[in-house]
């Protein structure tokens, strides 16, 4: 295609696709890949954190388990404040150039989902913890009544309530760490912002070559959004329902239908 002449916006959005298009769409794909390995494995890490922060500590418990519980919660909590209190782009610097001073040379796209992680696995921690005290106490102590422990406790009864409570900010999670993942560029990870940057460089049309990224970005997340808002009424369930059992026969059955119970023969 023929290099536009002047100042063609239009003329030069449809040159830069035709040159750049495919290298768009493969940074595009390496932003969704980090941004989609870093939720997930952010959203472990911080669950396994929160499940953590949440152990309780009786007066009955040996002096062992009291020291290395508020050990390790300490600890936790440093991890969190630090990464929680500090910008993604510095975390970057100091842990890829860092692990290489050491002699520790990691792959770019390994150190951007590796970073990507530790960062989400932080705000997720916190929003995960908030999940599990949303859930009412009185269910918890329903299982431990039953002899629950509290890794079991958490699995089968208060963690299924508790990310269903907190899905709509996992989904606010992932969309800003779409969009974070620019940052990345810092360490030469080949997402979409570092080839938008190198376009730019080449025909110095930075105005063309950021509305063309914005757009990218913005498709990415509305249709992420959308995606996620379905899984949310997925994971509410349907209106219509059955509940089986009751107090005086267990054969019977409420039939709920928009929220009014009609009750079966």
């Amino acid at each position: 295609m023929q290099r536009p002449v002047g100042n063609d916006f239009f003329g030069w959005i449809a040159y830069l696709l035709d040159s750049y298009g495919s290298l768009f769409l493969q940074g595009a794909g390496y932003t969704m890949l980090i941004a989609i390995s870093g939720t997930v494995l952010g959203f472990l890490l911080g669950l396994l954190v929160a499940i953590v922060r949440t152990i309780p500590v009786n007066k009955k418990d040996n002096i062992f388990k009291k020291i290395l519980l508020k050990t390790v919660g300490f600890i936790l909590n440093v991890y969190i404040e630090v990464f929680r209190g500090t910008p993604m782009i510095v975390q970057a610097m100091v842990i890829y150039y860092g692990s290489a001073m050491v002699g520790i040379n990691m792959d770019t796209l390994f150190a951007a989902i590796f970073i990507i992680s530790i960062n989400t696995g932080a705000y997720m921690a916190e929003i995960i913890r908030g999940g599990i005290i949303s859930v009412d106490k009185g269910q918890k102590e329903g299982a431990h009544a039953i002899g629950m422990t509290h890794w079991q406790s958490m699995v089968h009864v208060v963690l299924p309530q508790a990310v269903r409570n907190i899905m709509p900010s996992i989904g606010n999670e992932f969309v800003v760490n779409i969009k974070d993942s620019s940052v990345l560029n810092v360490i030469a990870v080949s997402e979409l912002f570092f080839v938008g940057k190198s376009a730019a460089g080449t025909y110095l049309r930075y105005f063309e070559v950021f509305a063309i990224i914005a757009a990218i970005y913005f498709v990415l997340t509305f249709t992420t959004t959308r995606l996620l808002r379905l899984l949310e009424k997925k994971m509410d369930g349907g209106k219509h329902y059955t509940i089986y059992g009751s107090q005086s026969a267990s054969d019977a059955s409420i039939k709920v239908e928009q929220g009014e119970a009609v009750p079966h023969d």
